[in-house]
């Protein structure tokens, strides 16, 4: 605390600055801190997007994106209107910084802006049945005395074999 102080004090003399406290929402962020830890969500904007897109009361999904269903380019299938899916799209890409669990359905709906199908249409408003049972989510950084991050983290595109497009 000591060092939070000083640094405080350093500050205020060089800038123009107010101590807000605790920080408890930024950019649509709610941020909740607490003893054991911080907890990261986008509750209200969750619900604000549900209620942009009527999807409140909807059958929920289990999962984000179905397991067995592949979007290609060439599907056939009756074009969807681009302005409304990429509205859909970038509401959840947004939702995505505070929901890992969406990202990588988020990633492969996204890459259907140009000429998104009906069946692309419907792989998003699956993704949000799926946020309509999830509002609550979000991450959670608990407290560590004595962390150390060891290992090789490895990340990688598990759809990409299945995709079309490349």
């Amino acid at each position: 605390m000591k060092r939070v102080a000083k640094f405080k004090a350093c500050m205020v003399k060089k800038f123009e600055m107010l101590d807000l406290g605790l920080l408890d929402d930024f950019l649509g962020l709610e941020v909740k801190q607490g003893e054991d830890g911080i907890f990261i969500s986008q509750r209200k904007y969750t619900m604000d997007l549900l209620k942009k897109f009527n999807v409140g009361k909807c059958k929920v999904a289990a999962t984000p994106m179905n397991a067995n269903g592949k979007l290609c380019d060439d599907d056939s299938a009756e074009l969807a209107n681009a302005t409304y899916f990429r509205s859909f799209a970038g509401g959840l890409n947004y939702l995505s910084h505070t929901r890992p669990d969406i990202a990588v359905s988020i990633g492969v709906v996204s890459s259907f802006m140009h000429d998104p199908s009906k069946l692309c249409l419907g792989a998003i408003k699956r993704i949000l049945r799926y946020v309509v049972g999830t509002t609550k989510h979000g991450i959670w950084y608990s407290r560590v005395s004595n962390f150390r991050l060891t290992g090789l983290m490895v990340f990688t595109n598990s759809y990409w074999a299945v995709d079309t497009k490349h």
